[in-house]
């Protein structure tokens, strides 16, 4: 069989990439194309053979797609435009323009591509910009499926939800096609699957996990993710409520630690050693954010999602890791609202919290050891550019999926 001919669109540090060669495609990536001068010198440090294009996707023409005649196309276009935390402009967003080039050009295309695949985060789902691909992709011929995943699916402890959109052209719908429908586990290979709703039962879904704000219509298939339960659990006789949580949150981390399913942290952290005296909290974040910090240990089996402005902002960025295993974090925690600034900090300082390194974050991301960065990329930078990247296992999964 001939390798497939890839186009890697919004190639970044080369996510897509890693995930093709990991899902053991016989394929060649025929161009990388993406505007970020630092993400290229990682990708070029790490796929130095492959054609990289330092260039506006507006900026390619239709002359020169048809020229790379490729069978795949691999993507994750902006996502600002769909986050939460952002303005949610949609198509009306100038970050979109591109991807909207794309969907204009497609159906132009001398040979269509036999595959496509994209990512982008939750929040697509029900925007425009999706709306506008579903409808190029059935003008073009293509069956496709849609998926809401994290990597807890694959048993990896990071939360990091994502929308997934795979597509194949003029061929029999997937054996687990399921129309108007967003699925959130991987088809079972063996079984296939018969699509139908399975609601939350006992299990509580984690904070990104919560699909009902799936468009309207579409059911979730995965027993562990459904529409939030909405209860009023009060805490176990004894049990401590610390930082800014609630009762449910407690029970929720709770069943994630004891979820035998999900690997522990320690299987992808460093080796504790001096260097890592740089990646612990400064005191100043310590007393200011203390209550908003998502505190993991080792033996967890979860960690938040790692975004852009890890190591940078505090709040909502990623877990920090408690290396003082043996200090109970309810005993640090109690009443030390009331306590003076220098006593809490004494108090905060026995955890010994630190960030995760950029190593830790790219295993968490299933990028693997020989996966590196250029010596003048900083660490500031490196959680940037894995904060902007994707996870290396789901998407390769979802490729062996889409071939079949």
């Amino acid at each position: 069989m001939a390798a497939l001919r890839v186009l890697e669109l919004y190639s970044g540090i080369g996510g897509m990439h890693q995930a093709l060669r990991e899902s053991c495609t016989s394929a060649e990536v025929v161009a990388a194309v993406d505007v970020n001068t630092l993400a290229n010198e990682v990708y070029k440090h790490n796929f130095p053979s492959t054609p990289l294009w330092a260039k506006t996707i507006e900026g390619i023409t239709l002359k020169e797609f048809d020229r790379l005649s490729f069978d795949m196309i691999l993507m994750s276009p902006p996502c600002q435009p769909f986050t939460r935390i952002g303005l949610q402009g949609d198509v009306s967003d100038p970050r979109t323009k591109s991807f909207l080039y794309i969907l204009d050009i497609l159906p132009r295309l001398q040979k269509l591509p036999k595959y496509l695949l994209l990512e982008n985060v939750k929040g697509f789902e029900s925007s425009s910009a999706r709306n506008e691909l579903l409808r190029t992709l059935e003008t073009c011929g293509f069956k496709y499926q849609e998926f809401l995943l994290s990597p807890t699916c694959l048993g990896i402890p990071n939360s990091r939800l994502r929308y997934f959109l795979i597509a194949k052209l003029h061929q029999e719908p997937f054996f687990f096609h399921a129309p108007g429908q967003i699925l959130t586990r991987f088809p079972d290979l063996e079984d296939k699957i018969q699509v139908q709703e399975e609601l939350c039962k006992d299990k509580v879904v984690d904070k990104e996990c919560d699909s009902s704000s799936l468009p309207s219509g579409e059911k979730s298939l995965d027993p562990n993710v459904g529409p939030r339960c909405s209860s009023k659990k009060s805490l176990p006789e004894g049990a401590f409520l610390f930082k800014l949580e609630t009762a449910e949150e407690i029970e929720r981390k709770h069943k994630q630690d004891n979820d035998s399913s999900i690997q522990m942290l320690t299987d992808f952290l460093e080796e504790e050693n001096e260097e890592m005296s740089r990646y612990f909290l400064a005191p100043k974040f310590l007393v200011r954010y203390a209550f908003l910090l998502d505190i993991v240990k080792p033996t967890c089996r979860r960690s938040t999602c790692f975004t852009k402005g890890y190591g940078h902002y505090v709040e909502g960025t990623g877990s920090v890791l408690q290396t003082a295993v043996d200090v109970q974090l309810e005993s640090v925690f109690k009443h030390i609202e009331n306590l003076p600034e220098e006593e809490k900090l004494m108090k905060l300082a026995t955890l010994k919290l630190r960030y995760f390194t950029p190593r830790e974050i790219a295993n968490l991301h299933g990028f693997p050891p020989e996966f590196g960065f250029p010596d003048k990329v900083t660490v500031k930078q490196c959680y940037r550019l894995l904060g902007n990247s994707l996870n290396v296992h789901v998407v390769a999964k979802l490729i062996s999926v889409l071939l079949g």
